[in-house]
């Protein structure tokens, strides 16, 4: 399948309220479809270029967004 990446849900919905997107308006911001960003407020994991363009879109850092290894295993 490939290298995904789990994006920390919370975080994400948090700078979605801060930039007032939802998810038509994020996912017009950053080029991901609304269904892949549905799939990720889910909890499903996405590729790492799909974490990137929300990053970017959100303002964020990819390391902000994403769950890393330490943050799964607390």
């Amino acid at each position: 399948m490939g290298v995904t990446v789990k994006v920390n849900v919370e975080k994400m919905l948090l700078a979605m309220a801060k930039k007032q997107y939802n998810c038509a308006g994020l996912a017009k911001a950053s080029g991901v479809s609304r269904a892949s960003i549905s799939y990720i407020r889910n909890g499903k994991t996405c590729k790492p270029d799909i974490a990137g363009k929300l990053a970017v879109a959100l303002g964020l850092s990819v390391e902000e967004l994403i769950v890393t290894k330490k943050e799964q295993t607390q």
